[in-house]
């Protein structure tokens, strides 16, 4: 623009007209090949930055629900992606231009004093700005992003069971609850946008405002003849490009907030969770369990639910859990099975503490049926092969074991038939079958049931007796925790729980001859 006014129109030269535009051209490209490669390297940092923390954040987020007793969320996920998009985004590209102000405004004070002088108390302006954006937005938007999370978090879990809340008409009280939290974050997020939009407002309209009286300015000074007709152009165009980044700054700060909340939220994360070292791998488990005094309570809570256990288990040995309701039975299979940490004392399997075990190499060696029974998105076959690599012998096998294999033969696409979370069209004692094929997937080590027959008919008990039978033969270790007394003829060995202290523990005959004897121990402890 400078050369244009000085130049040409002062010379009539189209040659010097055409050669600075063919300059100006070649730059203008040079500057979007610049742009285009920044918005590039940009894509690949966000794309490494992703990769980077995927695999270790999904790790932990199911470590998290492990201490957290299931009540974890993908957020973390949302989060990344959240910092990923900011990563791309115009906004980030403004926080790289603003460190270029202080250079235009030297070149401000270079075409004139006070061109440099209104260069630098806009800036202050506009900073000033952007520091009450800050502070008039964050309170709010960090609130609401917090109540936003916790609203979709407590809607995913309703909807787990949505078909109770079908049956018993509690949609209306459940979306009541909700309409609250929602109507908190909308005058939350409504309030935060108000007083951003004003600010951005407020930045736009300085910034045009300025720009056009740079140029009364401009004209003064070169009525005056203290600058050219050229540095007049220049020094608006000039100032406007100065201002730009703060302004855009200020437009996208609601991003940024978001970013930085998503950043304060994984990084807290991260560093609860830190990276799991990698361990000496040990010999292949052969079964045996030991509890040294150990002290268990739930995740979270500082009541001890099992007191100063004290039992070994020789490997092949099979055992029945027994016990009144709240005894602790299910938290000794969480202790077993290293998903619940001890609070003190020890667990060990094969001598090696539980909770020290590489998961990846001994998880393969180790069944577990839970209570609530969950299958994964994914075919029957893989459900069983535990989504590692379907080897198909060994799915026939375990399906086999656990006598669902017929029942899965009369499915639309047998074992390739798509189930969903929650089981699809499979009736409870159906999946819990399927369950158990997946407990027996690979000729286990130690196999731990939790409740196994409690959806099971007479057909389902048969069979699950035949694989308990199996098991034994194989000298597995096995810990089945039951209220009937259909498995009790198969144990060796019966232990009963009562208010989470081990009240008796023996040869099976030995202790249900002494559970016939003591009535109240029976109440307390004897399967129906």
């Amino acid at each position: 623009m400078m050369q244009v006014y000085d130049r040409v129109l002062g010379s009539n030269s189209v040659s010097t007209l055409l050669m600075l535009t063919v300059l100006a051209v070649l730059l203008f490209v040079m500057l979007g090949a610049l742009e285009w490669i920044r918005s590039q390297v940009l894509i690949r940092v966000s794309t490494r930055f992703d990769l980077l923390l995927n695999e270790r954040l999904y790790n932990v987020l199911f470590r998290q629900a492990i201490v957290s007793s299931g009540k974890s969320s993908a957020q973390p996920l949302s989060d990344l992606l959240a910092l990923r998009q900011f990563l791309t985004g115009n906004g980030l590209f403004a926080f790289f231009d603003a460190p270029w102000l202080p250079i235009y405004i030297a070149l401000l004070f270079l075409f004139h004093f006070w061109f440099g002088i209104v260069a630098i108390i806009s800036a202050i302006i506009l900073i000033l700005l952007a520091i009450w954006n800050e502070r008039a937005t964050h309170d709010d938007l960090e609130e609401a992003n917090q109540v936003a999370v916790e609203n979709s978090n407590n809607t995913a879990r309703n909807l787990r069971n949505a078909e109770v809340v079908h049956a018993m008409g509690m949609l209306p009280y459940l979306m009541a609850r909700w309409k609250i939290k929602q109507k908190k974050l909308l005058i939350l997020q409504s309030l935060a946008s108000e007083k951003g939009g004003l600010i951005s407002s407020l930045s736009k309209t300085y910034r045009v405002t300025i720009q056009s009286l740079v140029l009364g300015l401009g004209a003064w000074l070169a009525i005056n003849k203290q600058i050219s007709p050229g540095l007049l152009i220049g020094g608006s165009i000039l100032l406007g490009r100065a201002l730009a980044p703060i302004d855009i700054m200020i437009a996208s700060w609601k991003q940024f907030l978001v970013a930085r909340i998503a950043y304060g939220r994984l990084n807290a994360l991260l560093a609860n969770f830190p990276p799991e070292t990698d361990r000496m791998p040990l010999p292949i488990p052969k079964g045996a369990l030991r509890a040294e005094q150990a002290v268990v309570a739930p995740p979270g809570s500082k009541v001890a639910v099992l007191k100063g256990l004290n039992f070994s288990i020789e490997a092949g040995t099979s055992v029945a859990l027994i016990g009144a309701s709240a005894s602790g039975k299910s938290t000794l299979a969480r202790a077993l099975l290293g998903i619940w940490p001890v609070a003190s004392g020890a667990i060990r399997l094969d001598g090696a503490d539980v909770m020290q075990s590489e998961r990846r190499l001994v998880g393969p060696y180790i069944g577990y049926l839970p209570q609530d029974i969950e299958l994964f998105d994914g075919t029957i076959a893989e459900n069983i092969a535990r989504f590692g690599e379907v080897d198909a012998n060994h799915v026939v096998d375990a399906a086999i074991a656990a006598g669902v294999h017929e029942m899965i033969l009369r499915l639309p696409q047998g074992y390739d038939t798509e189930i969903g979370g929650g089981g699809g069209a499979l009736s409870a004692g159906q999946r819990q079958r399927i369950g158990l094929a997946r407990a027996l997937y690979g000729n286990p080590v130690l196999v731990i049931l939790d409740e196994p027959n409690s959806n099971l008919d007479d057909v389902g008990e048969q069979a699950l007796a035949q694989a308990l039978l199996k098991l034994k033969q194989r000298k597995c270790t096995v810990i089945a925790i039951t209220h009937r007394v259909g498995i009790l003829s198969i144990v060796d060995r019966i232990m009963v729980l009562n208010e989470g202290a081990l009240v008796l523990d023996g040869p099976r005959d030995e202790v249900l001859a002494k559970l016939n004897q003591h009535p109240a121990q029976a109440a307390q402890g004897k399967p129906a």
